[in-house]
């Protein structure tokens, strides 16, 4: 079991006078196409791109100032947040990456300031290598999934949905490490208990959906999909406990499933979405003729995307 303190609702209601409003109050996109009403909160409009600077936000506000520099490992968009919000307080960081990463939100965590790493073959890779460097040095690791503080922080964007939509019967939510899953479910359980919370992995990264069918933490040998953002092997055991109490349940999507959803994104909303930002409406559209008539919400959650990405995955943009 997790040492850390279970997640709270009214931390996450605290946490809005906290993080950079920036970050706040996001736009909220409707479409009746699918036969059912779909709420998606757009989490791209914002410096970073993605929905990081909320639980990065709310982490930073309650750290410490004087303590050590920090570091973190990302497959690019924590790493963002948290070089973003590091940058307010005044913080040095560093980001361990993959040898693979992609380069749009290397460059992107350099710009706002972090000295970036690059380590591994792939993100868990990077985040013991990360970690690594930290303890040799004395130096606050940072791990998504592991804070209560940035699930909380990403949380926000729950507490903002409940205020504009009455009665959602449920929400999608592209799972990773979990920190936005179990900080969006733990508003929900405590606000609208009524809501069926739907945490949405990769079929080829499907570590957090057998840790929570399991109850612990079940790593798998890789992650293979083109949602580098929820590509997890290795599952941080807090965040496999939050969701012991956060979710109802976990469903797996394809990267073809990922990729409809990304189109969909761009023909509805003209928004464009990377594949892990579009998981959650990956699993919508996915199971529409199940959901027919109900009131679902979901959150596209990044679009760092390359032009040569945009070109291979949307060429109608």
């Amino acid at each position: 079991m997790t040492s850390q303190a279970p997640l709270s609702a009214i931390n996450i209601d605290h946490a809005r006078q906290q993080i950079d409003p920036v970050f706040l109050n996001s736009g909220l996109l409707r479409s009746d196409a699918l036969a059912l009403s779909l709420f998606a909160k757009d989490e791209t409009d914002n410096p970073i791109r993605s929905f990081k600077g909320r639980g990065t936000g709310f982490f930073l506000a309650n750290l410490a100032d004087n303590g050590p520099p920090l570091v973190t490992a990302s497959a690019g968009n924590f790493g963002q947040g948290l070089a973003y919000n590091a940058a307010r307080h005044k913080r040095s960081l560093t980001v361990f990456a993959s040898l693979n990463a992609n380069p749009l939100k290397i460059e992107a965590m350099r710009r706002f300031g972090a000295e970036v790493v690059l380590a591994c073959e792939d993100f868990d890779g990077a985040k013991e290598a990360g970690r690594a460097y930290a303890t040799e040095r004395g130096l606050t690791f940072v791990e998504d999934g592991a804070s209560a503080a940035i699930a909380e922080g990403a949380g926000t964007i729950a507490a903002e949905l409940t205020e504009a939509v009455d009665d959602i019967d449920a929400i999608f939510i592209p799972l990773g490490n979990g920190a936005l899953a179990a900080g969006i479910g733990c508003w929900f359980k405590a606000r609208s208990p009524r809501t069926k919370v739907v945490a949405v992995a990769a079929s080829g990264a499907p570590c957090m959906a057998l840790s929570w069918k399991a109850g612990e933490a079940v790593p798998t040998p890789e992650a293979r999909t083109i949602a580098d953002g929820i590509a997890v092997r290795i599952p941080v055991p807090s965040a496999v406990d939050w969701l012991k109490d956060t979710i109802d349940d976990i469903v797996l999507v394809d990267d073809d499933q990922i990729l409809a959803a990304m189109r969909f994104a761009h023909a509805t909303w003209n928004r464009l979405v990377e594949p892990a930002g579009a998981a959650g409406l990956a699993a919508i559209l996915a199971n529409a003729s199940a959901l027919k008539g109900s009131r679902i919400a979901t959150m596209l959650c990044g679009a760092n995307l390359t032009d040569q990405q945009i070109k291979a995955w949307l060429p109608s943009a």
